[in-house]
């Protein structure tokens, strides 16, 4: 009994310091790929749907330095998709702990859930040149290569 309410008080724990950090950084911080854009700065809104063979389209887009883009995400699927923003390593990170709490809620500025046949929507600021990735990192999507990336000319 001592083991099993060990585990899962370190389980809640992990889970708590994982939505902390995610939280901490959804608190208009910058990250290293830009900042929480605000709807009056949008210059251009890019459209992405996203399907049940696992992919967005479209897959590349290109931005310019200091651009504020709203990001509308269309689901065009039955299951459950979803757009984060992120650097390579970010989302890798990320997607290891979705593996482990797949029903994690996201609130973050650089990322939306979107249920079947729903659209959602992200306003981010790119503040520096960079290649900025994005990915659906609901379990198995990510694997399947669901995946694309912004180039921030």
């Amino acid at each position: 009994m001592k083991h099993q309410v060990t585990t899962a008080w370190l389980m809640a724990a992990a889970l708590g310091a994982a939505m902390n950090a995610q939280a901490h950084e959804g608190e208009g911080h910058p990250s290293t790929f830009g900042e929480a854009g605000t709807a009056a700065r949008v210059t251009r809104t890019v459209s992405i749907d996203m399907t049940d063979n696992m992919r967005f389209t479209p897959a590349s887009i290109e931005v310019r330095q200091g651009e504020t883009i709203r990001f509308v995400v269309k689901n065009s699927g039955q299951l459950q998709h979803e757009f984060v923003l992120g650097s390579a390593q970010s989302l890798q990170e990320h997607h290891e702990m979705m593996k482990k709490f797949p029903q994690m809620k996201h609130t973050d500025p650089n990322q939306v859930t979107v249920p079947a046949g729903k659209t959602g929507e992200v306003v981010w600021r790119f503040t520096k040149a960079d290649k900025v990735q994005f990915a659906c990192l609901q379990p198995g999507h990510y694997e399947a290569g669901m995946k694309g990336q912004v180039q921030v000319k």
